[in-house]
């Protein structure tokens, strides 16, 4: 090689050689088939099957839906149609009648509970409300002087109580928009007795959960504002191993029970809890006069089986022992007497 063709030899070299080296790093920074991406789990692999399908069926399921509410609405219409189904909730609510009746919860106790005791006036009050909206005679239903901790409780826990219908929830006390000559205030301490239920007056329930710790606070706070007051005839019709005061939806719920039936022992029966032990008075009177008698009995025997055992350990008369040697003598020559 002459020396004029080397410098050209040596550049033309060098030219390859970078050449080689700048394809050599672009091939090492180009990510290789399978580096950099980890490869998919099982569960990884299953979720996307999954949502393959999902997408795939998502047509299907729009199809369902549609057959699903025609279906229904085709139910609901032979509902209607047939007069044999007697439980159906629409024709129920189509008989009902309304009774004038007003019906007061008295929420003006607030300070004296704490707040679990406020927690369950409130279930208590849920309770009344839906009985009223399912009863056959639904009464005038109020909720007074709310506010408080009741109201916050309500706010809390419970804020579709907005939207409750028939029923009217007021701030005020009742005394500031009924007669008092309209009002009777139901409290368990009262010595009036109620015997049938006035529709054109309103009776109040003492809206107090307390343990019996506040007794006669209600009576007291009637006979103060010179309100008429009554207990309910409990006495008269049942008998309870535990005391009479009861609970604000049971008192709630006799009263409904009684609009429909007009029968109290029926109405008390039907909703009181078996936890009061009630049994009708007639049959407690029963139980117990049987009860002395089987006493009397027992002490009956008791006295004859001791009478009894005393014969027996007292000597023989003199009387009886002639009489059993007369006899022994009598045996003797009869024994005697050849036959």
């Amino acid at each position: 090689m002459s020396s004029e063709m080397l410098p050209a030899f040596i550049e033309s070299s060098n030219v390859e050689r970078k050449q080689s080296l700048s394809e050599d790093r672009e091939k090492s920074q180009k990510p290789r088939l399978g580096e950099g991406f980890e490869p998919l789990s099982k569960r990884q692999m299953k979720k996307l099957i999954k949502q393959k399908q999902w997408e795939e069926q998502r047509e299907l399921r729009k199809q369902k839906r549609k057959e699903k509410r025609k279906r229904k609405q085709l139910e609901r219409q032979c509902q209607l149609e047939s007069n044999s189904d007697g439980n159906d909730r629409k024709r129920i609510r189509r008989d009902v009648i309304h009774s004038t009746l007003r019906l007061i919860i008295d929420c003006s106790f607030d300070s004296l509970m704490v707040l679990k005791d406020i927690k369950k006036l409130h279930k208590q009050i849920q309770r009344c409300y839906a009985e009223n909206r399912r009863a056959l005679h639904p009464v005038q239903f109020y909720l007074t002087s709310h506010g408080g901790q009741l109201k916050k409780n309500m706010d809390e826990n419970d804020k579709g109580w907005v939207n409750w219908k028939d029923i009217h929830i007021k701030p005020e006390h009742y005394s500031e928009f009924i007669k008092k000559e309209d009002l009777i205030y139901l409290t368990s301490d009262s010595p009036n007795v109620l015997k049938e239920l006035d529709e054109s007056k309103a009776y109040v329930i003492g809206g107090l959960v307390d343990h019996n710790h506040h007794k006669g606070l209600t009576y007291k706070q009637a006979s103060d504002h010179g309100i008429g007051h009554a207990q309910l005839p409990l006495g008269n019709f049942v008998k309870m191993n535990s005391r009479k005061v009861l609970a604000i939806n049971h008192v709630f719920e006799i009263i409904l029970e009684y609009l429909e039936t007009r029968d109290w022992q029926e109405a008390f029966f039907t909703i009181l809890p078996q936890r009061k032990g009630a049994v009708p008075t007639d049959k407690a009177c029963e139980s117990s006069s049987h009860d002395k008698k089987s006493a009397r009995v027992e002490d009956g025997l008791d006295s004859d089986s001791s009478e009894e055992e005393n014969s027996r350990n007292e000597p023989e008369s003199p009387h009886l022992e002639e009489k059993q040697d007369k006899e022994n003598s009598n045996e003797s020559t009869v024994n005697s007497i050849p036959h």
